[in-house]
């Protein structure tokens, strides 16, 4: 049985700030950890924060996203920065793990690419796989699960209680 799910916020930072606290969580629990999350930056002095990832459990933080002007409107991801990313989170996986997390399941992911190969490797090894997405990619990551994921309410408790359910059987 796959053990896969996902979870979607709106606000603002929302879903990352909420991803980063369950990799701390699981980390106070003593498991291990796989994936990234995103630290966002600069929010208070410009119209677009910073992305950054941090490689989970204690890798390097990588600016995943590039400063396109003030007035840029559209994706700022930087396809190289996302690239290191993915390398340094395959090569993680080269060790034991309980946990593989995903800040986002994106356009990239949706299309076949980013972090998408990796995701499947989790799954795959038996591993917890959760996931961040936005509406708009819901439905590409429920078609990549196979429709086995299940869609977890945007908090740390129902979060953690479906962790323990799948764990428990």
């Amino acid at each position: 049985m796959l053990k896969i799910a996902y979870t979607k916020a709106h606000g603002r930072g929302e879903l990352d700030l909420l991803l980063t606290e369950l990799a701390y969580r699981f980390k106070e629990l003593g498991l291990e950890t796989r994936g990234i999350v995103q630290i966002n930056s600069g929010c208070e002095t410009e119209r677009h924060c910073d992305m950054d990832v941090q490689v989970l459990p204690d890798g390097p933080l990588i600016r995943i996203s590039q400063y396109l002007g003030k007035e840029a409107r559209g994706c700022r991801l930087d396809p190289d920065a996302l690239a290191t990313a993915v390398n340094e989170v395959g090569r993680s996986l080269k060790t034991p793990y309980d946990i593989f997390l995903l800040n986002k399941f994106g356009k990239q992911e949706a299309e076949g690419g980013g972090f998408r190969d990796l995701l499947a490797e989790a799954a795959a090894s038996g591993a917890v796989v959760i996931a961040g997405t936005n509406p708009l990619n819901a439905d590409a990551f429920s078609k990549f699960s196979g429709g086995t994921a299940t869609c977890v309410d945007a908090t740390i408790d129902a979060l953690l209680e479906w962790f323990d359910s799948v764990n428990s059987t």
